[in-house]
């Protein structure tokens, strides 16, 4: 997760619903994990499909090293 300095408070209506939902899911403990759990994933997913769209067909099956 990024460092706490970098964090800025912000106010934002959240349906309470799908906030547990996501808490369930993301299995955190505080609203706030889970917005900033989000984000950061919705971020990273962002970034994938870019690299995604860019690489169509030009990568071959097994290039890619697994970690």
């Amino acid at each position: 997760m990024r460092a706490a300095n970098k964090l800025k408070r912000k106010s934002f209506f959240v349906d309470e619903t799908t906030l547990h939902r996501a808490k369930k899911a993301l299995r955190v403990k505080t609203n706030a994990e889970v917005i900033r759990l989000s984000v950061e994933w919705i971020a990273e997913m962002e970034e994938f499909w870019e690299f995604m769209k860019k690489s169509r067909r030009t990568l071959q099956p097994g290039s890619l090293e697994r970690p």
